[in-house]
């Protein structure tokens, strides 16, 4: 399987540029699993006739919103959390709540793995949603792909809006304690690894420099002044069945690159 996870910053974009057509023609993905989307199924003029597509879309126009395109017809497909799910963790506020029906998740079922696309909650500038992070989001996110693994291996991917170690952005110092990489977010995703989800690039690449988003300001791309926030994790039981791990910082068209894993399943 040849699994890429691109946060595209709004389908209909990177459609009308003509850089997703390129992309899914150069790459011809297996399971492609995106994130802000910004849209719904058919708002985009999208032509794959190789895929089948899972859309979850945020009730709030135009915004969030998550997609799986699949060569292969999953068994199931679920948008969101389980029924009742959310209610088990701590939310900072009422407003907090709608992060729940924002198109933030995606599962698709397949006979040897759960494939589960996430668009995380970003902290924002003034970490007004970093106690939703920190409190509800991760701990919940976490459970499911818990709840997810008991019946088989999980592979989950997207843009998680944080920056796991230094070595995951080119500028750490100056940037602690700001959105993407308070300690709250980075304990969040250390989580993830301490229950025992492999960070599949981490397998194979090491050091810095290894970007996967950068600011549009003051050429950071072509500086690679940039954050590794996109990421494709998968249950140990399968980790040694990752044979590649890759960021794509080539594919241009959104502020992030895709991010891939090709797989033996």
């Amino acid at each position: 399987m040849k699994l890429y996870s691109w946060n595209v910053n709004g389908i209909r974009s990177v459609v009308r540029k003509g850089t997703f057509q390129k992309f899914i023609a150069d790459y011809q993905p297996d399971v492609l699993c995106l994130q802000e989307t910004k849209a719904e199924q058919g708002q985009a003029q999208i032509d794959l006739a190789e895929y089948r597509e899972y859309w979850n879309s945020a009730q709030k126009k135009g915004y969030s919103g998550t997609a799986i395109f699949s060569k292969q017809q999953p068994l199931n497909v679920t948008n969101g959390f389980p029924d009742g799910f959310a209610k088990k963790f701590t939310f900072a506020d009422e407003q907090d709540r709608d992060s729940w029906n924002e198109g933030r998740v995606i599962t698709a079922e397949f006979a040897q793995c759960f494939v589960v696309t996430v668009y995380t909650p970003n902290a924002k500038d003034d970490l007004s949603r970093l106690n939703l992070r920190h409190r509800a989001w991760d701990p919940a996110f976490l459970a499911y792909m818990c709840l997810l693994e008991r019946n088989k291996p999980v592979i989950f991917c997207g843009d998680l809006n944080v920056a796991h170690t230094e070595l995951d952005l080119a500028n750490p110092k100056p940037t602690r304690g700001k959105k993407g990489f308070t300690d709250e977010e980075r304990e969040g995703f250390q989580n993830f690894v301490d229950a025992g989800f492999i960070d599949t690039f981490r397998l194979f690449t090491q050091g810095n420099g290894h970007y996967s988003w950068w600011s549009h300001f003051a050429n950071s791309r072509e500086r690679n002044i940039g954050w590794r926030i996109d990421y494709v994790l998968v249950s140990a039981s399968i980790s040694d069945r990752v044979r590649a791990a890759k960021i794509h910082a080539d594919v241009m068209g959104s502020d992030h690159c895709p991010v891939s894993i090709d797989i033996d399943l």
